[in-house]
Order: structure tokens, then sequence, then C-alpha cells
């Protein structure tokens, strides 16, 4: 539906539960503040304009994909969307532009990160919804593990986790990505992470040192200032929470 409060913006809604804002006037411009830190990872953690290879689990509306072809000319993705009708609605009514290098392969996210060539992509974001949960399978250490492997040297992995009071998942989130990548930050609101509503917290990994610094001063300066979690700060906050794994026999709510 169209975005009344933007010209030229529109709202991807599942189940009605918003997803996706699209600006395809001014596909650099980023609605959601969790989509926007996601951007802020992806702008700052490489040199500006380079071309990327991107791996994306989850396509909704496709803002990211759209968001990077216009931000980084020459950049090839790949997204991996399960949900067919969708695709097919956003590609409809929200046409890509030309040149685009942006790939859509109907299948499941994991099976798609699994079969990808190793070291063949700069960035991989993880952004997959089934209503308001993310599909277990894609938040296992055996899942970081994969993203791990299919990125390159210096790559970086970023997850969207949405989660509240108490945090129990975004904290065993956190204690499964660092169990796999030697560099990790979180990003999110400061309410959020004192526990006082549901939120959106966007979390990082890589073999390399992450811009912390120029990430603190990214978020800081959103309409909704977020911090930047990383190091013992981050280790603090994962305290005592157990990892993730494919064998873990019932999901902790």
């Amino acid at each position: 539906m169209p975005d009344l409060s933007r010209t030229g913006s529109w709202l991807l809604f599942t189940d009605g539960i918003p997803q996706s804002q699209v600006d395809t006037e001014d596909p650099g411009y980023l609605e959601f503040e969790y989509v926007r830190r996601i951007g802020h990872i992806a702008d700052l953690a490489f040199p500006a304009g380079e071309p990327l290879r991107v791996l994306h689990l989850g396509g909704g509306g496709l803002t990211l994909p759209r968001y990077l072809a216009h931000t980084r000319p020459g950049s090839r993705q790949l997204v991996a969307e399960l949900d067919v009708p969708l695709t097919e609605l956003v590609r409809k009514h929200l046409p890509l532009p030309p040149g685009h290098g942006i790939r859509v392969r109907a299948a499941d996210a994991r099976e798609v990160l699994e079969s990808v060539r190793a070291a063949s992509y700069d960035l991989v974001i993880s952004d997959v919804y089934a209503g308001a949960k993310t599909p277990f399978h894609l938040t296992t250490a055996e899942a970081a593990r994969a993203a791990a492997r299919a990125l390159r040297s210096g790559g970086v992995y970023t997850v969207n986790v949405a989660d509240g009071p108490p945090l129990q998942q975004a904290r065993r989130a956190v204690a499964t990505i660092r169990s796999e990548y030697k560099e990790t930050c979180m990003i999110a609101e400061p309410a959020v992470l004192r526990g006082r509503r549901l939120g959106n917290l966007v979390l990082a990994g890589s073999d390399r040192p992450l811009p912390y610094a120029e990430l603190r001063r990214a978020a800081a300066g959103d309409p909704f200032p977020a911090r930047v979690l990383d190091g013992d700060e981050l280790a603090r906050f994962a305290s005592g929470a157990s990892i993730i794994t494919d064998g873990t026999n019932v999901p902790e709510k």
C-alpha cells in the first residue's frame, strides 16, 4: 500500500505485519530503523561505493538489495526468498531498476546459504521472518558457520533479531554469533536494551575488526538514536546465555 507520509514510497505488509518500505524514487532512503542500521554496516565496513557480492537471506520488498544497487553500482546480489507469490507481487508493483544485478532464488534460505560457493560473498544479510519469528534453523550456530564459509576474508555477517523483555532470544543470538566470529557487535535502541519494549537488534560478525567508532557515530545520529555494543560490553550482555544449535530440542521462547 502507498506510504502516505512520503511521496513515491510503498509499504509491504505480510499477515498484517509491516515487513518492508520501498522508496521507488529514492532507493537510497531507508525508513525502518533496523534496516537503516544494516545499511550503516554495509556503508562503513567496506570502502565507499565499492561494488560488493551480497547474499540476502529473506527478500521482502527487496529494500536493501535496491539500496546496495543504488549506493554501490555494479554489485552482484543473490536473494533467497521462498515466497514466490510475494516476489511476483513485489516485481509487479515495485519493479527493479535497469542493471540492478539482483537475482532472486525461490528456495529455503538455509539451503541457499549452504549451497553457495565458499568464500564468494562480501556480505551476508539474514532478515527472514515467518510471521513475527525467524525460522529456527536460521538462528543456530551451524547457520552462522555456513555464513562464515560463504564469506570472503574480511566479509561481514549481519543478522536482524526481533525481541522484547527479557531479551532471552537476543542474548542467545549474541552468544551464538560470538561462538563463530572473532569480531562481533550489536546495534539497538537504549529502551530495547533496557528491556522496556519490543524492538529490533542488529548483530554483525566478521573475522576482522568492524568500524565500531564510525558505527557509533552513525547510530547516534539516526532519528531514533541507537547504541553499539562490542567487546566486553557485548560479552556481558550475553553472559550466561546458551548457544543455539541445530540439536536444540525445543527452541526457547
